[in-house]
């Protein structure tokens, strides 16, 4: 993955398109392992697992479960001074990780600024339909909590890479 590469992910989901602007000058591995994937199919048909209110909208898991992954991991920590910040778009990490550990799984912020630490390797930021964004985090359930059960099911149908 060449830093100076431009790279677009059309997300399409059931509540419609987003697209995230992948930062490949930052991230390169974490980016080349999400185009990797997205290109041969894991993302297709997956869920967005957990929404919750105000804070993340998550997807990526083929099991839908929040338990799995493509069964290798990338390590790329995020600068120490990554912020995630509505529309910061990064990778999910388990606590056996280590800091910007990441498998298939990432979350979209919802919140004004989600208050996390500089822990989550960082893929981009939505450059369109922040829209569908909103309406996917108004399926969440606010009795859920942090586990974040959604109301609905929100379908991952395809998620294409363009640019590169």
């Amino acid at each position: 993955m060449k830093p100076s590469q431009r790279l677009v992910a059309a997300v399409d989901t059931s509540c419609g398109t987003f697209e995230i602007a992948l930062d490949a000058r930052d991230s390169p591995k974490t980016v080349s392992s999400f185009v990797y994937l997205a290109r041969k199919g894991v993302y297709d048909n997956t869920i967005f697992h957990r929404i919750v209110p105000n804070f993340v909208i998550q997807g990526g898991d083929p099991l839908g479960t929040g338990t799995g992954g493509p069964g290798y991991s990338v390590d790329e920590p995020p600068p120490a001074n990554a912020q995630y910040r509505r529309g910061t778009v990064a990778m999910v990490r388990t606590m056996a990780q280590p800091p910007g550990g990441s498998g298939s799984q990432f979350f979209v912020v919802t919140a004004a600024d989600a208050g996390l630490p500089p822990q989550y390797a960082l893929l981009g930021r939505v450059s369109s339909g922040k829209n569908v964004v909103d309406r996917i985090a108004s399926l969440g359930d606010p009795a859920s909590g942090q586990t974040g059960t959604p109301r609905a099911t929100v379908v991952i149908r395809k998620i294409a890479v363009s640019g590169g």
